[in-house]
């Protein structure tokens, strides 16, 4: 899961970044809300991580354009020294979802993380077949069907495949969709996940007739979404 944290204070950012990254997850610390703005223009993430109280902006106005530019209804936590009830309440009227008081603990920002990650990731690990219209995930053996037909797929064209389609009808970055799929390799670039996805495009016949469209989004990346089928 990537997680994008938006604290200012340099000592604190690492702290949290590191008890993150040893639960396992990734983390991206910004310290300037407009220059996090300006990346979520260009990146994606599964939760983000909001301090109140930044040197250019505050918390609340990045709240404010998150909820106006993010097309999913992406996890929110907000970390801060703020502590009065009218201030809980601003920030959970303006679309945060949980709220946390400084001094941060550790043991309660990765409850809370991991209980907000239950809405960002999907929950469907320990099933052995997935369907999406007529397309059939067999997770045991890593096989893709469409209307039960097998679709012969590397293992890596398979993973793409389904990472896109757990995350469909949200747009995913090249960096977010490399990550997660091919993992941190320095000796990959974006350009992999564009060959790939060329591929699978035409691999899956993927097109309003199957009930899917993938699509490049300018300067961003890919959103597969679900269509209807013209002969419906």
């Amino acid at each position: 899961m990537r997680i994008a944290l938006l604290e200012d204070d340099p000592l604190l950012a690492k702290m949290m970044q590191g008890w993150v990254a040893e639960a396992g997850y990734d983390c991206q610390v910004f310290g300037l809300g407009k220059m996090f703005i300006y990346h979520l223009c260009q990146d994606t993430f599964d939760l983000i991580v909001l301090d109140w109280m930044l040197p250019d902006t505050d918390g609340i106005e990045v709240l404010r354009w998150i909820r106006e530019h993010i097309d999913w209804p992406i996890p929110i936590l907000f970390v801060t020294g703020k502590d009065e009830e009218k201030d809980i309440v601003l920030a959970l009227e303006k679309g945060a979802d949980d709220y946390m008081v400084k001094p941060v603990k550790r043991l309660e920002l990765l409850a809370r993380i991991r209980a907000l990650s239950r809405r960002a990731i999907p929950q469907n690990d320990k099933q052995q077949v997935l369907e999406f219209g007529q397309y059939r995930f067999d997770l045991v053996v890593h096989k893709v069907y469409l209307n039960d037909a097998p679709i012969e797929l590397t293992q890596k064209e398979f993973d793409l495949v389904l990472f896109l389609f757990r995350y469909s009808g949200r747009v995913i970055s090249r960096g977010h969709i490399l990550e997660s799929v091919w993992g941190r390799n320095p000796n990959l670039n974006t350009r992999t996940v564009d060959t790939h996805i060329s591929r699978i495009r035409a691999k899956l016949d993927l097109g309003p007739e199957h009930g899917w469209q993938l699509k490049a989004v300018y300067q961003h990346g890919y959103r597969l979404e679900p269509v209807e089928s013209p002969n419906v």
